[in-house]
C-alpha cells in the first residue's frame, strides 16, 4: 500500500487541479538540496577540527574537505543519471523520497566521520550517500514542471532549479549560528611569553610540567602537549573570536559534527513532506487557453514538435555538444563557489582587514545564494524571450570578461588597498553566480527544445554526468592551482625572512621549512608577520591561474554551443 501512494499513477492530479500547487514542492525539495553551495562554511571548521582556533598537525588539510563537495556533486550526477529513466517509470514522490531518506541519512553518516576524525566516513557519508540524494532530488521536479508548463518551459525550469540556488542563501546563515552554537573554545595554555615551546617533526609542542633535560639537550622532561600558536590577528578573524596565545590541541569543538546531525534530521523532515505534495498532469492535459506552436514557428526558434527517446538521445551530436556547454559552464563557477568564503578571505582579508572579516566572508556566501537563485529565475525567464541559444552566447561572452577581471582586481588591491577593488570583485562575481546559476536552469528547457518534453527528465539526467565531470574539474582545478601558489608564496617570503627571526619565531631552522609548511606550523600569514617591512603579501594572486583558465574554459563552450543545430528526423519518435 505504502509502495501505491508513492507511484506515479497514484498522484494524477484530478480536474481543475491548480497547477501553481506544484511549484512550492519543488522549491522546497530544492532549498534543502541546494544548501549544498553552503559548503565552503564548513572549510574553516573541517580544516581545524583538532585545532579549533588553528590547524594542527592531524588536522584536514583545505584540498581534502573540499573534494568531499566534488565527491557530492560527482554523485550528484551519476545517481541523476540512473534515476532519470527511473523518475519517469515511478514518479517523482517516489524518487523525492528516497531523495530525503539519502540527504538527510548523509548528513548523519557524515557527522559521525567528523567525531571520529574519520575522513573516509565523511566522504561516504555527505559525498556519496549525500550526493545520492542531491541527484534524486534534483531531478524530481523538473520534468514535471516543465510538463505543467508547455507554455512556458524556461519559467517551469527556472523554478523547479530556483530553490536550489537559493538554498545557500538560507544554509549560509543557518551553519553559522548553529557553529556558534556548538562550539567549544579548546583551552588557553597562556601567551606565547608565558610558556616554554618546542618543534618536533614541525609540530609545536608545549611543556606542561618538569625541567629541561640539560642545557644542550633540546628536550624537555615532564609533559609535552600539541598546541596551535595563533596571533590577534587570526583570532579575529575567527566565526568565534579567540584571544592571542596558545591553545591546547583536541580540548575543543568546532561544532561542525552536532551541526551536521541537526541540518540532516531538519532537511529530512521538510523534503518528506514536500515529495508527498507532488502531483503530475494527466496523460493529454494542457493549460486552458493554450495551443501549441505549430511546426514552421517552432521550427524557426529551434523547438521541435517530436520527441526523441531517451535511449536515442545520447546517439545524436547535439546530446554531447550541449554536455559540453553544461559542463564547461559548471566547471568555470563551481570551482569559485567550492571555495568562495575562503577566496574572499584570502585575497581581501589581508587587504581590507576592517571590511572583509568572517562576517563579511559568510554574508558573502549568502548573496551567492541570493544571485544564484535570482539568475535561474532570470535567466530561465528571458530565455523563453531570446531563445535558449542566445541566452548561452551571453553567459560565455559576457563570462570570459568577468572571471578576467577578479585578477585585475586581486593585483590592484594588493598595490593600493582601495574599496574599489572589492567592488569590482563583488559586482564580478554575483554577475558569474547569476549565469551559472542561469545556465543550469535553461539546459531543461534546451533539452526540452531539442529533443521534445516526453522524455526530457530522464535526458536532463543523463546530461547531469557533465556536472559530476564538472565537480571534479572545477574544485580540483582551484585547489591544485592555489596550493602551487600558496608553495611559490612561502619559498618567495622565505627567502626574504631572517633566518634568525625565523628560527625563534618557529623552533628550528629553514632548512625544515617542508616540514613545518606540512605540519602547518608555517604558514603564508605567519612568514609575512616577520618578513621586512614593504614586502607585498602574495595571498591576493592566490586565485589568478585559475582565472585566467575558467575564461578559457567559457571560450570553449562557446564554440559547442554555437555548433547546436536541430536534432536529424530519424531520431525522432
Amino acid at each position: 500500500m505504502a509502495r501505491l501512494r508513492l507511484n506515479k499513477d497514484h498522484i494524477v492530479a484530478a480536474p481543475g487541479f491548480n497547477r501553481w500547487r506544484v511549484p512550492p514542492a519543488s522549491i522546497a525539495i530544492h532549498l534543502c538540496i541546494g544548501s549544498v553551495y553552503a559548503w565552503s562554511i564548513f572549510n574553516p571548521p573541517l580544516t581545524k577540527a583538532l585545532g579549533v582556533v588553528g590547524a594542527a598537525a592531524g588536522d584536514w588539510a583545505l584540498e581534502d574537505v573540499t573534494r568531499i563537495f566534488s565527491v557530492a556533486i560527482v554523485f550528484l550526477g551519476l545517481s541523476a543519471a540512473i534515476a532519470g529513466k527511473w523518475l519517469e517509470e515511478v514518479g517523482p514522490r517516489m524518487v523525492g523520497v528516497v531523495a530525503a531518506c539519502l540527504w538527510g541519512g548523509g548528513f548523519a553518516v557524515g557527522g559521525l566521520g567528523i567525531l571520529t576524525h574519520q575522513l573516509w566516513l565523511v566522504y561516504v557519508g555527505y559525498g556519496v550517500l549525500g550526493g545520492c540524494g542531491l541527484g534524486l532530488g534534483y531531478v524530481s521536479p523538473v520534468s514535471t514542471l516543465i510538463r505543467w508548463f508547455p507554455d512556458r518551459r524556461g519559467m517551469a525550469a527556472g523554478m523547479a532549479i530556483m530553490g536550489f540556488g537559493g538554498g545557500a542563501m538560507i544554509a549560509a546563515p543557518m551553519k553559522e549560528a548553529l557553529l556558534k552554537l556548538f562550539y567549544r573554545a579548546p583551552e588557553r595554555l597562556g601567551a606565547v611569553a608565558d610558556l616554554e615551546l618546542v618543534t618536533q617533526a614541525g609540530r609545536r609542542l608545549a611543556r606542561i610540567s618538569g625541567e629541561f633535560g640539560g642545557e644542550f639537550s633540546g628536550e624537555f622532561r615532564g609533559e609535552l602537549r600539541e598546541v596551535v600558536v595563533i596571533s590577534a590577528d587570526e583570532g579575529a578573524k575567527l566565526l568565534v573570536h579567540a584571544d592571542a596565545g596558545v591553545y591546547q590541541v583536541g580540548t575543543g569543538s568546532t561544532g561542525v559534527a552536532e551541526t551536521f546531525f541537526a541540518l540532516g534530521a531538519v532537511y529530512f523532515v521538510i523534503m518528506l513532506i514536500a515529495a508527498f505534495s507532488y502531483r503530475v498532469p494527466a496523460p493529454g492535459w494542457k493549460p486552458e487557453g493554450w495551443t501549441p506552436p505549430d511546426e514552421s514557428t517552432a521550427t524557426e526558434r529551434m523547438i521541435t514538435t517530436h520527441d526523441v527517446h531517451i535511449d536515442q538521445a545520447h546517439k545524436t551530436p547535439q546530446f554531447y555538444l550541449l554536455w559540453i556547454v553544461l559542463c564547461l559552464n559548471v566547471t568555470a563557477g563551481i570551482g569559485v563557489i567550492g571555495v568562495a568564503k575562503t577566496m574572499i578571505t584570502e585575497i581581501f582579508g589581508t587587504t581590507l582587514p576592517t571590511i572583509v572579516d568572517g562576517a563579511f566572508a559568510a554574508t558573502y556566501v549568502t548573496m551567492i545564494s541570493v544571485f544564484n537563485m535570482a539568475g535561474r529565475f532570470m535567466w530561465a525567464s528571458a530565455s523563453d524571450k531570446i531563445g535558449r541559444k542566445n541566452t548561452y552566447y551571453v553567459f560565455f561572452t559576457l563570462g570570459v570578461a568577468l572571471y578576467l577581471s577578479i585578477p585585475l582586481a586581486a593585483a590592484r588591491v594588493s598595490a593600493s588597498p582601495e574599496l574599489v577593488w572589492l567592488i569590482v570583485f563583488y559586482a564580478a562575481t554575483m554577475l558569474i553566480f547569476t549565469m551559472y546559476g542561469g545556465g543550469f536552469a535553461t539546459i531543461p528547457a534546451y533539452l526540452a527544445d531539442i529533443f521534445g518534453t516526453k522524455y526530457v527528465g530522464g535526458i536532463h539526467g543523463r546530461l547531469l554526468t557533465a556536472w559530476s565531470t564538472a565537480g571534479i574539474l572545477g574544485p580540483l582545478a582551484i585547489t591544485s592551482l592555489r596550493a602551487r601558489a600558496v608553495q611559490d608564496g612561502i619559498s618567495e617570503l622565505a627567502a626574504k625572512v631572517d633566518p634568525a627571526q625565523f628560527e625563534q619565531s618557529f623552533g628550528a631552522g629553514l632548512e625544515q621549512l617542508p616540514t613545518l609548511v606540512d605540519a602547518k606550523t608555517v604558514t603564508l600569514a605567519k612568514l609575512m608577520a616577520i618578513a621586512p617591512p614593504g614586502t607585498q603579501d602574495p595571498t591576493a594572486g592566490l586565485y589568478n591561474s585559475t582565472m585566467f583558465l575558467m575564461a578559457g574554459l567559457l571560450v570553449l563552450a562557446l564554440v559547442a554551443n554555437a555548433l547546436v543545430k536541430p536534432v536529424d528526423p530519424k531520431h525522432h519518435v
